[in-house]
Protein backbone atom coordinates (compact mmCIF):
# COMPACT_ATOMS: atom_id res chain seq x y z
CA UNK A 1 0.00 0.00 0.00
CA UNK A 2 3.17 2.51 1.02
CA UNK A 3 4.83 1.73 -2.21
CA UNK A 4 1.42 2.25 -4.47
CA UNK A 5 1.30 5.63 -2.31
CA UNK A 6 4.60 6.76 -2.99
CA UNK A 7 4.23 6.35 -6.76
CA UNK A 8 1.33 9.00 -7.28
CA UNK A 9 2.24 11.64 -9.59
CA UNK A 10 -1.35 13.56 -9.01
CA UNK A 11 -0.52 16.90 -7.59
CA UNK A 12 -1.77 17.91 -3.89
CA UNK A 13 -2.39 21.36 -5.09
CA UNK A 14 -4.93 20.11 -8.07
CA UNK A 15 -7.84 20.53 -6.00
CA UNK A 16 -6.86 23.53 -3.83
CA UNK A 17 -6.02 25.32 -7.31
CA UNK A 18 -8.89 24.16 -8.83
CA UNK A 19 -11.02 25.66 -6.59
CA UNK A 20 -8.40 28.94 -5.62
CA UNK A 21 -8.23 28.73 -2.21
CA UNK A 22 -5.34 28.73 0.30
CA UNK A 23 -4.58 25.09 1.78
CA UNK A 24 -5.83 26.06 5.36
CA UNK A 25 -9.01 27.52 3.40
CA UNK A 26 -11.96 27.27 5.83
CA UNK A 27 -15.07 26.35 5.09
CA UNK A 28 -16.98 29.48 4.18
CA UNK A 29 -13.88 30.44 1.42
CA UNK A 30 -14.74 26.58 0.22
CA UNK A 31 -18.00 27.19 -0.11
CA UNK A 32 -18.11 30.72 -1.54
CA UNK A 33 -15.25 29.36 -4.88
CA UNK A 34 -17.92 26.49 -5.29
CA UNK A 35 -20.79 28.14 -5.76
CA UNK A 36 -18.82 30.94 -8.33
CA UNK A 37 -17.82 28.05 -10.12
CA UNK A 38 -21.11 25.77 -9.89
CA UNK A 39 -22.56 28.98 -11.24
CA UNK A 40 -19.96 29.31 -14.39
CA UNK A 41 -19.83 25.81 -15.13
CA UNK A 42 -22.98 24.48 -14.95
CA UNK A 43 -24.58 22.57 -17.66
CA UNK A 44 -28.08 23.99 -17.95
CA UNK A 45 -26.53 27.22 -18.86
CA UNK A 46 -25.41 26.31 -22.05
CA UNK A 47 -27.43 25.01 -25.09
CA UNK A 48 -24.96 24.00 -27.57
CA UNK A 49 -24.54 20.19 -26.99
CA UNK A 50 -20.62 19.91 -27.37
CA UNK A 51 -20.22 23.56 -24.73
CA UNK A 52 -22.80 21.47 -22.50
CA UNK A 53 -20.92 18.39 -22.23
CA UNK A 54 -17.33 19.82 -21.25
CA UNK A 55 -19.33 22.07 -19.00
CA UNK A 56 -21.02 18.88 -17.71
CA UNK A 57 -17.17 17.40 -17.22
CA UNK A 58 -15.58 20.40 -15.32
CA UNK A 59 -18.95 21.08 -13.17
CA UNK A 60 -17.76 17.41 -11.70
CA UNK A 61 -14.30 18.11 -11.41
CA UNK A 62 -15.20 21.10 -9.04
CA UNK A 63 -18.00 19.07 -7.26
CA UNK A 64 -15.46 16.36 -6.79
CA UNK A 65 -12.96 19.04 -5.02
CA UNK A 66 -15.40 20.26 -2.87
CA UNK A 67 -16.90 17.48 -1.74
CA UNK A 68 -13.16 16.43 -0.59
CA UNK A 69 -11.98 19.37 0.63
CA UNK A 70 -15.17 20.20 2.87
CA UNK A 71 -15.35 16.75 4.65
CA UNK A 72 -12.17 17.21 7.48
CA UNK A 73 -11.49 13.15 7.16
CA UNK A 74 -11.22 12.93 3.54
CA UNK A 75 -9.42 16.41 2.99
CA UNK A 76 -6.88 14.99 5.82
CA UNK A 77 -6.34 12.12 3.91
CA UNK A 78 -5.90 14.17 0.81
CA UNK A 79 -3.63 16.53 2.28
CA UNK A 80 -1.42 13.32 2.81
CA UNK A 81 -1.48 11.03 0.37
CA UNK A 82 -3.06 12.88 -3.15
CA UNK A 83 -5.96 11.85 -4.70
CA UNK A 84 -4.60 8.27 -4.99
CA UNK A 85 -4.88 7.85 -1.16
CA UNK A 86 -8.75 8.65 -1.87
CA UNK A 87 -9.05 5.89 -4.64
CA UNK A 88 -8.05 2.81 -1.94
CA UNK A 89 -11.27 0.47 -1.45
CA UNK A 90 -12.20 0.77 1.88
CA UNK A 91 -8.66 2.62 3.24
CA UNK A 92 -6.58 0.11 3.97
CA UNK A 93 -4.13 2.45 5.68
CA UNK A 94 -6.52 3.96 8.07
CA UNK A 95 -10.19 3.90 8.82
CA UNK A 96 -11.80 6.90 7.54
CA UNK A 97 -14.00 7.70 10.43
CA UNK A 98 -11.16 9.03 12.75
CA UNK A 99 -9.73 12.82 13.35
CA UNK A 100 -7.81 14.57 11.05
CA UNK A 101 -5.30 14.24 13.51
CA UNK A 102 -5.46 10.31 14.24
CA UNK A 103 -5.23 9.94 10.75
CA UNK A 104 -1.85 11.91 10.51
CA UNK A 105 -0.32 9.99 13.53
CA UNK A 106 -1.03 6.76 12.02
CA UNK A 107 0.17 8.19 8.87
CA UNK A 108 3.30 8.92 10.80
CA UNK A 109 3.14 5.27 12.49
CA UNK A 110 3.47 4.23 8.58
CA UNK A 111 5.84 6.13 7.60
CA UNK A 112 8.37 4.79 10.49
CA UNK A 113 7.53 0.98 9.89
CA UNK A 114 8.49 1.79 6.28
CA UNK A 115 11.88 3.93 7.43
CA UNK A 116 12.82 0.36 9.32
CA UNK A 117 12.24 -2.11 6.65
CA UNK A 118 14.63 0.45 4.26
CA UNK A 119 16.77 0.77 7.23
CA UNK A 120 17.29 -3.08 7.37
CA UNK A 121 18.15 -3.30 3.52
CA UNK A 122 20.56 0.04 3.46
CA UNK A 123 24.15 -0.80 3.77
CA UNK A 124 25.61 2.48 3.81
CA UNK A 125 28.75 2.62 1.61
CA UNK A 126 31.59 4.78 2.85
CA UNK A 127 34.63 4.90 1.22
CA UNK A 128 38.01 6.84 0.70
CA UNK A 129 40.83 6.95 -1.81
CA UNK A 130 44.23 8.71 -0.74
CA UNK A 131 46.70 8.68 -3.76
CA UNK A 132 50.16 10.33 -2.62
CA UNK A 133 52.29 12.16 -5.04
CA UNK A 134 55.96 13.46 -5.08
CA UNK A 135 56.32 16.14 -7.68
CA UNK A 136 59.50 18.09 -5.91
CA UNK A 137 60.99 17.18 -8.80
CA UNK A 138 59.40 20.13 -10.75
CA UNK A 139 60.58 22.35 -8.17
CA UNK A 140 64.27 21.37 -6.54
CA UNK A 141 66.32 19.67 -8.99
CA UNK A 142 69.09 20.85 -9.74
CA UNK A 143 69.26 21.43 -14.03
CA UNK A 144 73.32 20.71 -14.59
CA UNK A 145 72.87 16.95 -12.57
CA UNK A 146 70.64 15.85 -15.72
CA UNK A 147 72.53 17.43 -18.97
CA UNK A 148 74.44 14.18 -19.33
CA UNK A 149 71.17 11.70 -18.55
CA UNK A 150 68.84 9.73 -21.19
CA UNK A 151 65.25 11.83 -20.80
CA UNK A 152 66.75 14.11 -18.12
CA UNK A 153 64.72 16.72 -18.79
CA UNK A 154 61.76 15.39 -17.92
CA UNK A 155 61.08 16.13 -14.52
CA UNK A 156 60.34 12.64 -12.51
CA UNK A 157 57.12 12.71 -10.90
CA UNK A 158 56.24 9.38 -9.00
CA UNK A 159 53.27 8.11 -6.41
CA UNK A 160 54.78 7.07 -3.07
CA UNK A 161 52.01 6.41 -1.15
CA UNK A 162 48.54 5.47 -1.59
CA UNK A 163 45.71 4.53 1.23
CA UNK A 164 42.02 2.79 -0.03
CA UNK A 165 39.29 2.27 2.83
CA UNK A 166 35.95 1.01 2.86
CA UNK A 167 32.90 0.36 5.61
CA UNK A 168 29.82 -0.38 5.33
CA UNK A 169 26.98 -0.89 7.56
CA UNK A 170 24.34 -3.73 7.87
CA UNK A 171 21.18 -3.17 10.22
CA UNK A 172 20.89 -6.12 12.15
CA UNK A 173 17.45 -5.12 13.82
CA UNK A 174 16.21 -1.61 14.40
CA UNK A 175 18.37 -1.00 17.36
CA UNK A 176 21.45 -3.35 16.32
CA UNK A 177 24.05 -2.55 13.63
CA UNK A 178 27.20 -4.50 12.51
CA UNK A 179 29.69 -2.33 10.83
CA UNK A 180 32.56 -3.78 8.61
CA UNK A 181 35.61 -1.42 7.47
CA UNK A 182 39.14 -2.63 5.84
CA UNK A 183 41.80 -0.35 4.62
CA UNK A 184 45.04 -1.32 2.78
CA UNK A 185 47.72 1.29 2.63
CA UNK A 186 51.47 1.34 0.86
CA UNK A 187 54.48 3.80 1.23
CA UNK A 188 57.46 3.71 -0.91
CA UNK A 189 56.72 0.05 -1.17
CA UNK A 190 56.38 -0.66 2.43
CA UNK A 191 52.58 -1.67 3.06
CA UNK A 192 49.92 -3.40 5.24
CA UNK A 193 46.05 -3.40 5.57
CA UNK A 194 43.78 -4.46 8.48
CA UNK A 195 40.01 -5.14 8.58
CA UNK A 196 37.76 -4.06 11.32
CA UNK A 197 34.36 -5.61 12.81
CA UNK A 198 31.89 -3.43 14.96
CA UNK A 199 29.07 -4.02 16.48
CA UNK A 200 26.49 -1.06 17.65
CA UNK A 201 23.42 -1.34 19.86
CA UNK A 202 21.63 1.99 20.60
CA UNK A 203 20.65 1.31 24.03
CA UNK A 204 18.32 4.54 24.36
CA UNK A 205 17.26 7.19 23.21
CA UNK A 206 20.56 8.88 24.92
CA UNK A 207 23.33 6.65 23.74
CA UNK A 208 24.40 3.48 22.84
CA UNK A 209 27.54 1.24 22.81
CA UNK A 210 29.97 -0.51 20.45
CA UNK A 211 32.42 -3.00 20.47
CA UNK A 212 35.21 -3.22 17.69
CA UNK A 213 37.40 -6.98 16.63
CA UNK A 214 40.49 -5.98 14.30
CA UNK A 215 43.17 -7.58 12.43
CA UNK A 216 46.63 -6.40 10.60
CA UNK A 217 49.39 -7.67 8.93
CA UNK A 218 51.43 -5.00 11.21
CA UNK A 219 49.57 -4.20 14.09
CA UNK A 220 48.37 -7.37 14.90
CA UNK A 221 44.76 -7.93 16.56
CA UNK A 222 42.80 -4.98 18.15
CA UNK A 223 39.94 -5.23 20.72
CA UNK A 224 37.74 -1.91 21.92
CA UNK A 225 34.97 -0.58 23.71
CA UNK A 226 33.19 2.83 22.71
CA UNK A 227 30.37 4.34 24.28
CA UNK A 228 28.24 7.33 23.76
CA UNK A 229 25.73 9.09 26.43
CA UNK A 230 24.10 12.15 26.22
CA UNK A 231 24.02 13.34 30.03
CA UNK A 232 21.81 16.36 29.12
CA UNK A 233 20.09 17.92 26.38
CA UNK A 234 23.60 20.03 26.13
CA UNK A 235 25.72 17.84 27.26
CA UNK A 236 27.41 14.59 25.44
CA UNK A 237 30.46 12.48 27.03
CA UNK A 238 32.28 9.30 24.49
CA UNK A 239 34.65 6.81 26.22
CA UNK A 240 36.78 4.52 24.19
CA UNK A 241 39.61 1.81 25.54
CA UNK A 242 41.25 -0.21 23.73
CA UNK A 243 44.03 -3.21 23.89
CA UNK A 244 46.29 -3.93 20.63
CA UNK A 245 47.73 -6.68 20.49
CA UNK A 246 51.33 -6.87 18.68
CA UNK A 247 55.14 -8.70 19.15
CA UNK A 248 56.12 -6.03 21.19
CA UNK A 249 53.39 -7.03 23.80
CA UNK A 250 49.85 -5.67 24.43
CA UNK A 251 49.64 -1.82 24.19
CA UNK A 252 46.22 -0.14 25.85
CA UNK A 253 44.49 3.31 25.06
CA UNK A 254 41.90 5.08 25.99
CA UNK A 255 40.35 8.14 24.98
CA UNK A 256 37.50 10.30 26.69
CA UNK A 257 35.78 13.30 24.69
CA UNK A 258 33.79 16.13 26.73
CA UNK A 259 31.37 17.86 24.43
CA UNK A 260 28.76 20.69 25.61
CA UNK A 261 27.11 23.24 23.49
CA UNK A 262 27.96 26.27 24.83
CA UNK A 263 25.09 27.93 22.77
CA UNK A 264 22.83 27.44 19.49
CA UNK A 265 25.80 27.13 16.98
CA UNK A 266 29.00 26.82 19.70
CA UNK A 267 30.21 23.41 20.99
CA UNK A 268 32.90 23.20 23.24
CA UNK A 269 35.39 20.11 23.22
CA UNK A 270 37.75 18.33 25.92
CA UNK A 271 39.84 15.48 25.28
CA UNK A 272 41.96 13.05 26.60
CA UNK A 273 44.09 10.20 25.57
CA UNK A 274 46.12 8.24 27.24
CA UNK A 275 47.96 4.88 25.74
CA UNK A 276 50.40 5.45 22.42
CA UNK A 277 50.45 8.88 21.60
CA UNK A 278 48.89 10.34 24.98
CA UNK A 279 47.62 13.97 24.57
CA UNK A 280 45.00 16.53 26.42
CA UNK A 281 43.21 18.83 23.71
CA UNK A 282 40.82 21.55 24.10
CA UNK A 283 38.51 23.06 20.89
CA UNK A 284 35.59 25.04 20.36
CA UNK A 285 33.27 25.08 16.88
CA UNK A 286 31.57 27.71 16.07
CA UNK A 287 29.25 26.50 12.78
CA UNK A 288 26.56 29.29 11.26
CA UNK A 289 25.11 29.36 8.40
CA UNK A 290 27.63 31.78 6.44
CA UNK A 291 30.76 30.19 8.57
CA UNK A 292 32.67 28.05 10.07
CA UNK A 293 35.38 28.52 12.69
CA UNK A 294 37.41 26.35 15.04
CA UNK A 295 39.86 27.02 17.82
CA UNK A 296 41.78 23.96 19.33
CA UNK A 297 45.08 23.75 21.85
CA UNK A 298 46.80 20.18 22.07
CA UNK A 299 49.62 19.16 24.74
CA UNK A 300 50.95 15.96 24.14
CA UNK A 301 53.31 13.41 22.68
CA UNK A 302 54.90 13.98 20.37
CA UNK A 303 52.73 16.59 19.07
CA UNK A 304 51.63 19.86 21.08
CA UNK A 305 50.12 22.75 19.12
CA UNK A 306 47.79 25.29 18.40
CA UNK A 307 45.17 25.62 15.10
CA UNK A 308 42.66 28.32 14.38
CA UNK A 309 41.04 27.71 10.99
CA UNK A 310 38.04 29.57 9.75
CA UNK A 311 35.57 28.89 6.75
CA UNK A 312 33.66 31.04 5.28
CA UNK A 313 30.48 30.13 3.01
CA UNK A 314 28.63 32.01 -0.06
CA UNK A 315 25.34 31.43 0.23
CA UNK A 316 24.91 30.58 -3.68
CA UNK A 317 23.50 27.30 -5.28
CA UNK A 318 27.25 25.74 -5.83
CA UNK A 319 27.83 26.32 -2.06
CA UNK A 320 31.08 27.74 -2.49
CA UNK A 321 33.06 27.67 0.42
CA UNK A 322 36.26 29.46 1.24
CA UNK A 323 39.13 28.65 3.88
CA UNK A 324 41.81 29.10 5.95
CA UNK A 325 44.10 27.77 9.09
CA UNK A 326 46.87 28.29 10.65
CA UNK A 327 48.74 25.70 12.97
CA UNK A 328 52.08 26.02 15.10
CA UNK A 329 53.55 23.54 17.43
CA UNK A 330 56.83 21.45 18.51
CA UNK A 331 56.55 19.81 14.63
CA UNK A 332 57.06 23.72 13.11
CA UNK A 333 54.58 25.93 11.94
CA UNK A 334 51.69 25.35 8.88
CA UNK A 335 49.20 28.01 6.92
CA UNK A 336 46.74 26.23 4.77
CA UNK A 337 44.28 28.28 2.27
CA UNK A 338 41.71 27.10 0.01
CA UNK A 339 38.31 26.50 -1.23
CA UNK A 340 36.06 23.95 -2.50
CA UNK A 341 32.94 24.03 -4.80
CA UNK A 342 29.63 22.09 -5.72
CA UNK A 343 30.07 20.55 -9.63
CA UNK A 344 27.46 18.50 -9.77
CA UNK A 345 24.43 17.17 -7.70
CA UNK A 346 26.12 14.60 -5.54
CA UNK A 347 29.94 16.03 -6.05
CA UNK A 348 32.19 18.69 -4.63
CA UNK A 349 35.54 19.43 -5.48
CA UNK A 350 37.96 21.43 -3.18
CA UNK A 351 41.66 22.37 -3.54
CA UNK A 352 44.04 23.13 -0.55
CA UNK A 353 47.47 25.14 -0.63
CA UNK A 354 49.67 23.74 2.44
CA UNK A 355 52.96 25.70 3.18
CA UNK A 356 54.98 24.64 5.90
CA UNK A 357 58.24 24.93 7.65
CA UNK A 358 60.37 22.27 7.19
CA UNK A 359 57.07 20.07 5.79
CA UNK A 360 57.26 22.88 2.65
CA UNK A 361 54.61 23.27 0.05
CA UNK A 362 51.81 20.98 -0.84
CA UNK A 363 48.83 21.29 -2.99
CA UNK A 364 45.75 18.66 -1.86
CA UNK A 365 43.62 17.59 -3.98
CA UNK A 366 39.80 16.19 -2.58
CA UNK A 367 36.49 15.36 -4.46
CA UNK A 368 33.87 13.76 -2.62
CA UNK A 369 31.41 12.04 -4.46
CA UNK A 370 27.86 10.74 -2.84
CA UNK A 371 29.56 9.02 0.37
CA UNK A 372 32.87 8.26 -1.54
CA UNK A 373 36.29 10.61 -0.94
CA UNK A 374 38.94 10.77 -3.66
CA UNK A 375 41.87 12.22 -2.09
CA UNK A 376 45.29 13.38 -4.28
CA UNK A 377 48.11 15.24 -1.70
CA UNK A 378 50.66 16.40 -4.05
CA UNK A 379 54.26 17.20 -2.60
CA UNK A 380 55.68 19.96 -4.73
CA UNK A 381 58.88 21.37 -2.57
CA UNK A 382 60.75 20.79 0.50
CA UNK A 383 61.52 24.34 0.71
CA UNK A 384 59.36 27.70 0.25
CA UNK A 385 59.83 28.67 -2.51
CA UNK A 386 57.53 31.60 -4.65
CA UNK A 387 57.61 29.55 -7.98
CA UNK A 388 55.78 26.52 -6.09
CA UNK A 389 52.92 28.64 -3.67
CA UNK A 390 52.14 30.32 -7.18
CA UNK A 391 51.43 27.22 -9.23
CA UNK A 392 49.89 25.79 -6.59
CA UNK A 393 47.45 28.52 -5.91
CA UNK A 394 46.77 29.55 -9.74
CA UNK A 395 47.29 26.00 -11.37
CA UNK A 396 43.54 24.61 -9.35
CA UNK A 397 42.15 27.90 -10.25
CA UNK A 398 42.82 27.62 -14.11
CA UNK A 399 42.56 23.80 -14.44
CA UNK A 400 39.04 24.14 -12.63
CA UNK A 401 37.49 26.88 -15.11
CA UNK A 402 38.79 24.77 -18.04
CA UNK A 403 36.85 21.88 -16.67
CA UNK A 404 33.71 23.82 -15.61
CA UNK A 405 33.69 25.90 -19.34
CA UNK A 406 34.61 22.59 -21.55
CA UNK A 407 32.91 19.44 -19.52
CA UNK A 408 31.17 20.18 -16.48
CA UNK A 409 28.53 22.86 -17.89
CA UNK A 410 27.75 21.12 -20.97
CA UNK A 411 27.52 17.60 -19.32
CA UNK A 412 25.23 19.39 -17.07
CA UNK A 413 23.23 21.46 -19.37
CA UNK A 414 22.59 18.10 -21.39
CA UNK A 415 21.40 16.20 -18.37
CA UNK A 416 19.13 18.57 -17.59
CA UNK A 417 17.57 19.17 -21.06
CA UNK A 418 17.36 15.00 -21.34
CA UNK A 419 15.22 15.13 -17.74
CA UNK A 420 13.54 17.57 -19.14
CA UNK A 421 12.70 15.56 -22.31
CA UNK A 422 11.42 12.56 -20.51
CA UNK A 423 9.20 14.34 -17.97
CA UNK A 424 7.82 15.76 -20.72
CA UNK A 425 7.19 12.27 -22.89
CA UNK A 426 5.83 10.57 -19.50
CA UNK A 427 3.24 13.74 -19.09
CA UNK A 428 2.51 14.19 -22.78
CA UNK A 429 -1.08 12.48 -22.49
CA UNK A 430 -2.12 13.77 -19.26
CA UNK A 431 -0.76 17.67 -20.47
CA UNK A 432 -3.16 16.89 -23.47
CA UNK A 433 -5.77 16.42 -21.19
CA UNK A 434 -5.40 19.53 -18.99
CA UNK A 435 -4.87 21.61 -22.45
CA UNK A 436 -8.34 20.31 -23.78
CA UNK A 437 -9.97 20.38 -20.17
CA UNK A 438 -8.44 24.16 -20.25
CA UNK A 439 -9.60 25.50 -23.77
CA UNK A 440 -12.78 24.07 -23.07
CA UNK A 441 -13.43 26.13 -19.56
CA UNK A 442 -12.35 29.28 -21.46
CA UNK A 443 -15.22 28.30 -24.12
CA UNK A 444 -17.54 28.31 -21.15
CA UNK A 445 -16.46 31.69 -19.38
CA UNK A 446 -17.10 33.89 -22.46
CA UNK A 447 -19.94 34.72 -21.52
CA UNK A 448 -19.45 35.16 -17.48
CA UNK A 449 -16.13 37.10 -19.19
CA UNK A 450 -18.40 39.35 -20.80
CA UNK A 451 -20.69 40.43 -18.26
CA UNK A 452 -17.64 40.89 -15.76
CA UNK A 453 -16.21 43.27 -18.05
CA UNK A 454 -19.56 45.31 -18.51
CA UNK A 455 -19.62 45.61 -14.59
CA UNK A 456 -16.16 46.09 -14.02
CA UNK A 457 -15.89 48.80 -16.86
CA UNK A 458 -19.17 50.73 -15.35
CA UNK A 459 -17.51 51.67 -11.61
CA UNK A 460 -13.74 51.99 -13.54
CA UNK A 461 -12.86 48.69 -12.29
CA UNK A 462 -10.39 46.15 -12.93
CA UNK A 463 -10.34 44.97 -16.32
CA UNK A 464 -7.81 42.25 -17.60
CA UNK A 465 -6.03 43.41 -20.98
CA UNK A 466 -3.59 40.68 -21.63
CA UNK A 467 -1.81 38.12 -19.14
CA UNK A 468 0.43 35.62 -20.05
CA UNK A 469 1.34 31.87 -18.11
CA UNK A 470 4.74 29.90 -18.78
CA UNK A 471 8.18 30.04 -19.31
CA UNK A 472 9.64 33.87 -20.13
CA UNK A 473 13.13 34.61 -21.41
CA UNK A 474 14.08 37.57 -19.45
CA UNK A 475 18.16 36.94 -19.70
CA UNK A 476 19.93 38.73 -22.75
CA UNK A 477 22.44 35.34 -22.56
CA UNK A 478 19.10 33.30 -23.59
CA UNK A 479 17.77 35.02 -26.24
CA UNK A 480 18.06 32.36 -28.50
CA UNK A 481 15.67 30.35 -26.50
CA UNK A 482 11.98 30.28 -27.07
CA UNK A 483 9.08 31.38 -24.65
CA UNK A 484 6.72 28.55 -23.84
CA UNK A 485 3.44 30.80 -22.86
CA UNK A 486 -0.09 30.45 -22.69
CA UNK A 487 -2.84 33.35 -23.00
CA UNK A 488 -4.57 32.94 -19.64
CA UNK A 489 -6.48 36.79 -20.16
CA UNK A 490 -10.11 35.04 -20.43
CA UNK A 491 -9.39 32.67 -17.29
CA UNK A 492 -7.85 35.57 -15.18
CA UNK A 493 -10.77 38.16 -15.89
CA UNK A 494 -13.06 35.06 -14.72
CA UNK A 495 -11.47 35.55 -11.27
CA UNK A 496 -12.44 39.56 -11.09
CA UNK A 497 -14.73 39.69 -8.45
CA UNK A 498 -15.71 43.55 -6.88
CA UNK A 499 -12.53 45.00 -8.69
CA UNK A 500 -10.04 42.06 -6.92
CA UNK A 501 -8.05 39.60 -7.81
CA UNK A 502 -6.29 37.18 -5.43
CA UNK A 503 -4.68 33.99 -6.30
CA UNK A 504 -3.61 31.74 -3.51
CA UNK A 505 0.29 30.32 -2.89
CA UNK A 506 -0.78 27.09 -5.16
CA UNK A 507 0.39 26.16 -8.83
CA UNK A 508 -1.25 28.66 -10.94
CA UNK A 509 -1.16 25.69 -13.79
CA UNK A 510 -4.25 24.16 -11.93
CA UNK A 511 -6.52 27.17 -12.36
CA UNK A 512 -9.65 27.10 -14.08
CA UNK A 513 -8.31 27.39 -17.85
CA UNK A 514 -4.73 27.05 -17.21
CA UNK A 515 -2.57 24.23 -17.87
CA UNK A 516 1.47 23.49 -17.87
CA UNK A 517 2.97 24.79 -20.97
CA UNK A 518 6.31 23.76 -20.21
CA UNK A 519 6.45 20.70 -18.18
CA UNK A 520 9.90 21.04 -15.28
CA UNK A 521 10.56 24.46 -16.24
CA UNK A 522 9.79 27.46 -14.06
CA UNK A 523 7.34 29.69 -14.97
CA UNK A 524 5.70 32.92 -14.12
CA UNK A 525 2.61 35.05 -14.21
CA UNK A 526 2.85 38.46 -16.26
CA UNK A 527 -0.24 40.40 -16.19
CA UNK A 528 -1.04 43.93 -18.05
CA UNK A 529 -4.42 44.94 -16.74
CA UNK A 530 -6.34 48.57 -16.08
CA UNK A 531 -7.65 49.88 -12.93
CA UNK A 532 -9.53 53.46 -12.64
CA UNK A 533 -7.91 53.97 -16.22
CA UNK A 534 -4.71 53.70 -15.28
CA UNK A 535 -2.14 50.97 -16.52
CA UNK A 536 -0.60 48.30 -14.13
CA UNK A 537 1.85 45.40 -14.78
CA UNK A 538 3.06 42.78 -12.52
CA UNK A 539 4.87 39.61 -12.90
CA UNK A 540 4.65 36.70 -10.66
CA UNK A 541 6.31 33.86 -9.72
CA UNK A 542 4.54 29.98 -10.39
CA UNK A 543 3.46 29.69 -6.53
CA UNK A 544 3.45 33.15 -5.38
CA UNK A 545 0.33 34.60 -3.71
CA UNK A 546 -1.15 37.19 -6.31
CA UNK A 547 -3.10 40.16 -5.01
CA UNK A 548 -4.53 42.96 -7.65
CA UNK A 549 -4.64 46.11 -8.05
CA UNK A 550 -1.73 47.61 -6.28
CA UNK A 551 -0.39 51.11 -6.20
CA UNK A 552 2.82 49.56 -7.02
CA UNK A 553 1.85 47.88 -10.19
CA UNK A 554 1.20 51.39 -11.72
CA UNK A 555 3.55 51.45 -15.44
CA UNK A 556 2.40 54.79 -15.96
CA UNK A 557 4.39 58.51 -15.25
CA UNK A 558 2.33 59.92 -12.64
CA UNK A 559 3.37 57.10 -10.12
Amino acid sequence: MASALDDDEISKDDYYSLLNVRREATQDELKASYRRLCMLYHPDKHRDPELKQQAEKLFNLVHEAYEVLRDPQARAIYDIYGKRGLEVDGWEVVERRRAPAEIREEYERLQKEREERRLQQRTNPKGTISVGIDATDLFDRYEEDYEDMVGGGIPHVEINKMHISQSIEAPLTTKDTAILSGSLSTHNGNGGGTINLALRKVTSTKGWGEIEFGAGDTHGPLFGMKVFRNLTPRFFVTAQCGLQFSSRGMRPGVTTVLARHLDKNTMGYLQWRWGIQSSMNTSIVRDTKSSHFTFAAQLGIPHTFLMMSYQYKFQDDDQTKLKGSVKSGFFGTVVEYGAERKISRHSVLGATVSIGVPQGVSLKIKLNRASQTYFFPIHLTDQLLPSAVFYATVGPLVFYVAIQQLVIRPYLRAQKEQDLEKQRESSASNIAKKKQEAEAAVLLMQESVRRIIEAEESRMGLIILNAWYGKFVTDNSKRHERAKVIDVTVPLQCLVKDSKLILTETAKSGLPGFYDPCVGEEKSLKVLYQFRGVMHQVLSGDTEPLRIPKQSHRIDGDT
